[in-house]
């Protein structure tokens, strides 16, 4: 199945930056896709910027699509798919649901027997550079591919199995955060030794991205890739060594696992 027409319900930040994605992308026409929000303002530069349909009517949106992507928060979520679950058809639409923490099950509870796929993007999805995991419900896998197409447009895509979403979520959507934590002690480190904040944060967000194309481009280890800049007696072991003296990949490790714990509580 190829998308002739896209709804996402929901015109937030994560909600426009599909929209934004997949027209850049050139894989939907932006006349295919109509994204709603209460607030027309809030989505107006969709319209005047990408040519892309808006609406306030949610119910408008899902008759003009095939595919209805909902991006609400998790506590308008049983509001939303309340108010559209008669206007999606078995057979005509399949539905994406990027809300956070939201099962298959309690979708299909409310929304019964349609295709149904859980979606985990990150916030790199509005530059196309999203690690996004996908879960599917049993009539949802016949649309595996068409999914997969979609969200490989907007990054990277893996198939998990639901019980790791949690850790999707922490790894993957959370792990953002990480990264960009990183950036900022290495570039507060680099304005101590004498750069100027913007050097230093150019610098800082340069070897991030060199270091992670190593990894995916090569298909390495960082391990091999750390060993070529280690030398014997040299300045880099003497920096690692420090670092995880002060507890460096320690505090990183607890800390993901922090997140899945607080994940499973709150999920429980």
């Amino acid at each position: 199945m190829t998308p002739k027409s896209i709804a996402i319900l929901g015109g937030g930040n994560l909600g426009s930056s599909i929209a934004k994605g997949l027209v850049k992308s050139g894989f939907v026409p932006a006349n295919d896709i109509t994204v709603t929000n209460l607030e027309l303002s809030f989505i107006q530069h969709l319209k005047d910027d990408e040519g892309i349909n808006i609406t306030t009517d949610n119910i408008e949106a899902i008759n003009n699509s095939e595919i209805v992507i909902v991006a609400v928060k998790p506590t308008a979520a049983n509001a939303i798919l309340n108010e559209v679950k008669d206007a999606l058809k078995k057979g005509t639409h399949v539905l994406i649901s990027v809300i956070s923490g939201f099962k298959l099950s309690e979708l299909e509870a409310i929304l019964g027997d349609i295709p149904v796929i859980r979606a985990m993007p990150n916030t790199a999805i509005a530059i196309q550079e999203s690690m996004t995991a996908v879960s599917f419900n049993e009539k949802g896998l016949a649309y595996k591919d068409t999914v997969i197409e979609i969200f490989d447009q907007l990054g990277n895509t893996v198939v998990i199995p639901e019980s790791q979403m949690p850790a999707a979520t922490v790894l993957g959507s959370c792990g953002i955060a990480f990264a960009l934590r990183f950036m900022r002690a290495a570039s507060q480190g680099g304005i101590e030794i004498g750069f100027s904040s913007k050097l230093s944060l150019e610098i800082a967000a340069q070897i991030m991205k060199g270091a992670s194309k190593l990894i995916i481009k090569n298909g390495t280890h960082p391990e091999p890739e750390i060993d070529k800049v280690t030398t014997p007696l040299g300045v880099t072991i003497s920096s690692l060594n420090k670092m995880e003296h002060e507890g460096f990949s320690s505090s990183l490790i607890q800390g993901v696992v922090a997140g899945y714990t607080k994940i499973l509580e709150t999920e429980s």
